[in-house]
């Protein structure tokens, strides 16, 4: 029989933990789960996941998911696309989808994670046939993850490089550089703050004489740090700089993550608000520069002719449904680490508005100093603006070498880029250091999760390697256009499919009252239900209309490189049919329809992890989620006679208890465990109570 003594209690209040050692009268040490704070016939006041953790508060969760959802899209695409399609007219669908799409699919993966406290993988309970829309995401944010990491390893290299006087990428006397190479400073000996008015004109006259100019910043970028060779096949060697770059991103990015949400929740503190106070340090600096307004006009004067375009819609659709993370699993993994009673549908708002404000702000932050460049050069800024890698690596640096003391804001730019793409990489980790997890979900991987993220980083390092070829951009771009494009459409469109109309909306607003306390608005029911799945289609029809094979710069990508990428699209897609099949095929039933009908029905398990929580319909239902005494095995076979113990006896065992019992209930032996129904004992002051809560006992303690 196993009566446990809270080892350890004292009088100083309760533990923070909600997990405790106990003493059981087999002589055993035994966890227990608390229910935190709370006295009979109140809620729980906390509810800690012991086995599987939690943020250590809610400000992590927020900082965590805003680390994730904005990231080097917000500063390298968003302000290039709104000056493409018509300034601050692009505003306008880009805010409507924003609130028609991007906050309802937010909240809706937010809640899904929340609600279950599983991964991308474990949440699938809710129809098991769908199951391959979790394996879809694990390989898109692999992929994602092994690119992303090197865009981070360059932006680290520059950062090194920032530290020296002078920009290696300002003048064009260095070996690296051709005859077509024009630096607006002239050469070594003009001055870097451009003083010198006549060899700014000097430097000016030149560059428009010339029929193509190639900047310094650029032959740098090509011919020194890529060292880029003729073509996609032609790999040429591992550039060794970027590679030992490559290897400190991913043993920053396993340091932060070392203990899972523990430690990565700490991390964010810095690496989710530092980009902002560099964000602001780099616009108070570009608006002071002459010729910023223009820049800034350029972002933000509106076209409105182009709001009838359907292009516009397009892509203010697609930045949205990109920007925020939708469908790669994070969202899901993040929430799934909340506590349960959560307002996710507060975070949602919150998070989905910041990371769209981030886009906007980084726009000033980009053309102000692009219209700076600009209006020393002589030329339309449209002449300098650019995106992607071009920008961040091409333009932009380019442009801080005309600042006094450039080296500094080198610094500072190139840093705020390694924090931005740090918060999506951690995420994207967890996401599938998690889902192995929990598939697994034995104490010993539980325990040894490190482990787990450590054998993902070093994968993910060497699938990383080929990047750091010569060839290494071609690959990158590729895997950026093909990997994580229309496929992640896909899946989130299948993913609100199941849940809407699979397993079914009705159940699914009940779940999140459950959860929240209160349904979902109106709105979104309505948004889940039609017009986001409306908006995901319409993003998918315009992805294939608008489709162009992939270029960088003048170089056109072979056929054979382009089936390689449709084939990595493909092959996150693809999991879910052959997993759906798999499926039905085990599913119990005589007929397919019988199997089909097995397959899509809500695992037993599915519903809240804690036994707390499983109210309702859930009642009776799912995991335990409180940790056990169990007995020895020689004290099954006299469960049956236990059972025939008159009460004097019951109320010995009971008597086991090393302190004085007040009240008792009856105590019963239900197969293998012995379960008090009631015993409240007072120990040091305080009140314990030890209650069954299924198979075991939910300690509560209180003054």
């Amino acid at each position: 029989m196993c009566l446990c003594d809270p080892a350890g209690s004292n009088s100083q209040g309760s533990s923070d933990s909600d997990a405790a050692r106990a003493h059981c009268a087999d002589g055993s040490d035994r966890e227990l789960a608390f229910e935190n704070g709370a006295v009979p016939g109140e809620p729980v006041k906390k509810d800690e996941n012991s086995r599987r953790g939690n943020w250590g508060n809610q400000i992590e969760f927020v900082l965590t998911s805003v680390g994730y959802a904005v990231g080097l899209g917000n500063v390298w695409r968003f302000p290039y696309l709104c000056y493409r399609n018509g300034g601050g007219a692009f505003m306008f669908p880009y805010f409507i989808m924003l609130v028609f799409c991007g906050i309802p699919l937010f909240f809706l993966e937010l809640s899904f994670g929340q609600f279950t406290s599983l991964g991308c993988l474990g949440v699938w309970k809710v129809s098991p046939m769908f199951k391959g829309v979790g394996y879809g995401m694990m390989v898109v944010s692999t992929y994602i993850g092994i690119y992303y990491n090197v865009v981070i390893c360059i932006a680290f290299y520059y950062f090194f490089m920032s530290m020296t006087n002078l920009l290696p990428w300002t003048y064009c006397n260095n070996p690296w550089n051709t005859p077509d190479c024009t630096g607006v400073a002239g050469s070594p000996r003009a001055n870097a703050t451009f003083a010198n008015v006549s060899a700014v004109v000097s430097g000016v006259t030149e560059i428009v004489n010339r029929t193509k100019r190639t900047s310094p910043s650029e032959e740098y970028w090509r011919n020194y740090v890529l060292n880029i060779s003729d073509g996609i096949g032609n790999f040429g060697e591992v550039r060794l700089p970027i590679l030992g770059c490559l290897a400190v991103s991913w043993v920053v990015v396993f340091l932060c993550l070392i203990r899972g949400v523990k430690s990565s929740g700490k991390v964010v503190y810095f690496t989710a608000t530092f980009p902002y106070v560099v964000l602001t340090i780099l616009f108070i600096r570009g608006i002071t520069l002459e010729g910023a307004v223009s820049g800034i006009k350029y972002y933000l004067t509106p076209q409105w002719e182009k709001i009838l375009d359907a292009k516009v819609w397009g892509d203010a659709a697609s930045q949205i449904f990109y920007s925020l993370g939708c469908a790669w699993g994070g969202l899901i993994t993040m929430a799934s680490y909340n506590k349960f009673h959560n307002n996710c549908f507060r975070d949602s708002i919150i998070i989905s508005v910041t990371n769209c404000g981030t886009s906007v702000y980084a726009g000033f932050v980009i053309f102000s100093i692009l219209g700076f460049m600009a209006n020393h050069l002589g030329v339309d800024v449209s002449e300098v603006a650019d995106h992607g890698p071009g920008l961040a690596f091409v333009a932009y640096p380019e442009a801080l070498t005309l600042l006094p003391i450039s080296p500094l804001w080198s610094l500072l730019f190139f840093f705020m880029l390694i924090l931005l793409g740090l918060g999506t990489q951690f995420c994207l980790l967890e996401t599938l250091v998690t889902a192995i997890v929990d598939e697994i979900g034995t104490d010993w991987i539980i325990k040894n999760k490190t482990y787990v993220t450590l054998g993902v980083a070093i994968i993910g390092f060497l699938l990383g390697v080929p990047l750091t070829t010569q060839a290494g951009i071609y690959w990158l771009l590729l895997m950026d256009n093909y990997a994580a494009s229309f496929s992640l459409v896909i899946i989130s469109c299948i993913m609100c499919i199941c849940i809407m109309y699979v397993y079914g909306h009705k159940n699914y607003f009940k779940d999140v009252e459950m959860m929240l306390g209160f349904p979902p608005p109106i709105f979104f029911r309505i948004c889940w239900k039609y017009v986001s799945p409306f908006i995901i289609t319409f993003i998918l029809i315009f992805t294939v209309i608008q489709y162009k094979p992939i270029t960088y710069n003048d170089y056109v990508y072979p056929s054979w490189s382009l089936v390689i990428g449709f084939a990595m699209a493909l092959s996150s897609v693809i999991c879910i049919p052959i997993y759906a099949l798999f499926k039905i095929a085990v599913s119990e039933g005589s007929t397919f329809l019988e199997r089909l009908k097995n397959s899509v029905r809500p695992d037993p398990d599915w519903g809240p992890a804690l036994q707390e929580h499983r109210k309702g319909r859930y009642a009776t239902t799912g995991p335990e989620s409180v940790e056990v005494c169990p007995l020895k095995e020689d004290l099954k076979d006299e469960g049956k006679e236990k059972l025939k113990e008159n009460e004097t006896e019951k109320k010995d065992e009971i008597g086991r208890f090393p302190f004085p019992v007040h009240t008792a209930g009856q105590a019963t032996l239900a197969g293998d465990l012995y379960i008090l129904h009631l015993a409240i004992t007072e120990l040091n002051g305080r009140v314990i109570e030890c209650r069954n809560r299924g198979k075991g006992y939910m300690w509560n303690d209180q003054k």
